[in-house]
């Protein structure tokens, strides 16, 4: 029979697990999706999910496991839930300002013609 202290750490285990295949995921998404927009979405939501997961399961293990509660991973959690959403913003508005092309059937580009108006 299974304690509190064990059904917290397989609890972590579980959470290091799915973010581990939520990486995994987020790298074939970033192999076969078609343009620099999808692949920015791939890259920036499901990492930020799988890294931010990992790191939640390393803490809460640590915190039962040892009694230890990491400020590291504190901030690691923080740092990633901040930066990695930001910086996807910034690459796809880049790429749109550089005129990267969006893939066919990406839908209608209304951002166009109101940020671009004045090259006609």
């Amino acid at each position: 029979m299974l304690n509190v202290n064990q059904m917290i750490e397989w609890a972590a285990v579980i959470l290091i697990l799915i973010g581990s295949i939520v990486s995994v995921i987020s790298a074939f998404g970033m192999i076969r999706l078609p343009d620099v927009y999808t692949r920015s979405h791939a890259a920036t939501k499901s990492s930020t999910l799988s890294v931010l997961t990992c790191l939640l399961g390393a803490f809460i293990y640590f915190w039962v496991h040892d009694g230890y509660v990491s400020v590291r991973l504190i901030l690691g959690i923080g740092f990633v839930f901040v930066t990695a959403p930001v910086a996807g913003h910034l690459i796809c508005r880049a790429a749109y300002r550089s005129r990267v092309p969006l893939a066919e059937g990406s839908g209608e580009d209304e951002l166009k013609e109101k940020l671009f108006a004045d090259e006609k």
